[in-house]
């Protein structure tokens, strides 16, 4: 008689999490490069909200799916895409989201990483790559990048299927180096919905004037969170992001204690209470 099958156990969240996401679209992070876009363009993977599901909806290149889908892989080799962190810096850990995608999410990833200067850049910008593979033009541009040789970040391993208790994969890095770009490498192709790069940004100071005023606490400059009380609705590390915030989300904000005086006192009666009731808990 067959077993029955275990659940998957959902791996614990580790502490790397807690840092600044250098590869989401929010700081500035982009897409230069994939090999295919089939399904579902590359670019979905570093966007900042969840990944989601709408049962039904299909596009004339088939099912909607939220995140970077490419087509059964026909030819030699296997998928892949550049990123260009939005944040320069190290890199301690990384999460691959594979949420549903279950029987199409990539079976296998590496992750290779390098230093790359500006003028060194030469792929042009990405328009609606949904429903395309890379052009002869693109393939030859991204090869002066040489980007099969980068440093690898993560040896070949495999993923799990996007069931909510296994979509979660992490994986800590131990390099200390500086990096700009990211190659994901995909084996042999498919589904994967978020990819995160946890760091703290590393300021290359060399290009600041000596009498620059520079936000130190800024996420660019260094600045990581390092602990927190509560971050029911929104994570602290949103106060040292780029630019301004667009919404209430965007910003830290705990949640109500629930062993707060049903009626509000004057500091006279609060502290009667706090005799009476004892201290707030945690």
């Amino acid at each position: 008689m067959d077993s029955v099958p275990q659940p998957i156990q959902a791996q614990p969240q580790p502490d790397f999490v807690q840092m600044n996401n250098l590869a989401s679209q929010n700081v500035g992070a982009k897409v230069l490069f994939a090999t295919d876009d089939w399904f579902a363009a590359a670019e979905n993977l570093l966007k900042k909200s969840d990944p989601e599901f709408k049962p039904g909806l299909f596009t004339e290149f088939g099912k909607w799916m939220d995140g970077w889908e490419t087509r059964r892989k026909r030819i030699p080799g296997h998928d892949w895409c550049i990123i260009e962190l939005g944040v320069a810096g190290v890199i301690h850990g990384l999460d691959v989201d594979t949420r549903f995608f279950t029987g199409n999410y990539a079976p296998r990833i590496s992750v290779q990483a390098a230093c790359l200067k500006p003028e060194n850049i030469t792929l042009g910008p990405r328009l609606d790559k949904t429903g395309t593979a890379a052009s002869d033009a693109e393939l030859k541009a991204v090869e002066q990048l040489r980007s099969e040789k980068w440093d690898y970040l993560l040896k070949m391993v495999e993923l799990k299927p996007g069931y909510q208790e296994s979509s979660h994969s992490y994986f800590h890095v131990t390099s200390r180096e500086r990096w700009t770009h990211i190659r994901l490498n995909i084996y042999p192709d498919g589904g994967i919905a978020r990819f995160k790069v946890y760091g703290i940004g590393q300021r290359e100071w060399s290009s600041c004037g000596p009498n620059d005023l520079e936000d130190l606490l800024s996420m660019v400059n260094g600045g990581v969170c390092l602990g927190f009380s509560d971050a029911h609705y929104g994570h602290p590390r949103n106060l040292i992001g780029l630019g301004r915030a667009e919404d209430m989300g965007d910003g830290w904000e705990t949640a109500r204690r629930l062993d707060r005086p049903p009626i509000l006192k004057t500091v006279k009666e609060f502290s009667k209470y706090l005799e009476m009731n004892g201290p707030y808990s945690d």
